[in-house]
């Protein structure tokens, strides 16, 4: 495929305003760190980071909280690319947060591990004295990530107030804190799904084969797929059977929810993205908890 001059013009001027917000981390706080999930938003965050320090190596560390029930393809993509980069990888364990008595696994047909990050990510991020956060969310996610500035202050439990902002105009950001305070930083807030595949195809960014069709054995949830694993409890009439399907987004495997597609291609993913009229969020069973879902995650110290 080839990119139009607009649309090759539009993603150069997304990824120097990214490029340009990490550096500013870099400069402004002592201890950053690259929260690193394997999904297509952090990949692409990573590689503007590389591309932000080149020939020097990304100067800081990149943060994976593992929940323990992530995909493989996930957690084999993640550590071929720290070895690729030579970077330094931090890993906080859910699965420690529940062991130490930190956290309370749930139980039940909808129990999910992915709420339980937040206290295993304030956790990690206390025990390291990290100062910043990066993260690869972005604005046309949800409603709630709408609400954030590329800086977002956190207080010293680490708690995001959305009513309590800093002005961020003409891209000066202020990152004065008081001790342990921390702050969220999000480069990518101004892209949208689209402007990630286009970037992903135009730079030629590797992915995992989680993003592209394949044969897996699911089952259906109130109309979302979800993937059948041993700690997946299935409900009465639920059945796994084996679908084609591809992530359109990537998290712990008991609240991503599958895409029925045949997708093989960065361009036929382009495609689908493009004709589609459901939120890329729309499949994330977490987020259908309750309408508020995501912003109250958030206000707790979510991602």
């Amino acid at each position: 495929m080839v990119m139009e001059g607009l649309s090759l013009s539009h993603l150069r001027e997304l990824e120097s305003e990214s490029i340009y917000v990490i550096r500013e981390v870099a400069a402004q706080f002592e201890r950053p760190c690259l929260l690193f999930s394997g999904g297509k938003d952090s990949i692409v965050l990573t590689h503007l980071a590389k591309k932000g320090f080149w020939p020097a190596k990304i100067p800081f560390p990149l943060l994976h909280i593992d929940t323990g029930h992530n995909f493989i393809e996930t957690i084999e993509y993640r550590d071929n690319l720290v070895k690729e980069l030579g970077v330094q990888l931090l890993v906080g364990s859910v699965q420690q947060s529940i062991d130490q008595g930190r956290v309370v696994e749930e139980t039940g047909y909808n129990a999910s591990r992915n709420v339980l990050q937040t206290v295993t990510l304030l956790d990690t991020i206390e025990t390291c004295k990290f100062d910043a956060a990066m993260g690869g969310a972005r604005r046309d996610e949800e409603k709630a990530r709408a609400k954030e500035r590329f800086f977002s202050h956190r207080d010293e439990f680490g708690q995001w107030d959305p009513k309590n902002q800093r002005p961020e105009l003409w891209n000066i950001f202020n990152g004065k804190k008081k001790m342990g305070e921390h702050f969220r930083v999000f480069p990518i807030s101004n892209w949208t799904e689209m402007d990630v595949w286009q970037y992903i195809l135009l730079e030629n960014i590797p992915m995992p084969s989680l993003y592209f069709t394949h044969q897996r054995e699911v089952f259906n949830r109130d109309g979302v797929w979800l993937a059948a694993a041993p700690f997946m409890k299935l409900r009465p009439g639920e059945k796994v059977e084996v679908r084609t399907v591809r992530c359109r987004t990537i998290g712990d495997i008991s609240c991503t929810g599958l895409t029925l597609s045949t997708a093989d291609s960065l361009e036929d993913i382009i495609a689908e993205t493009a004709a589609t009229r459901v939120t890329e969020r729309g499949s994330r069973f977490d987020d259908k908890r309750s309408e508020a879902a995501m912003e109250d995650r958030k206000k707790e110290g979510y991602f």
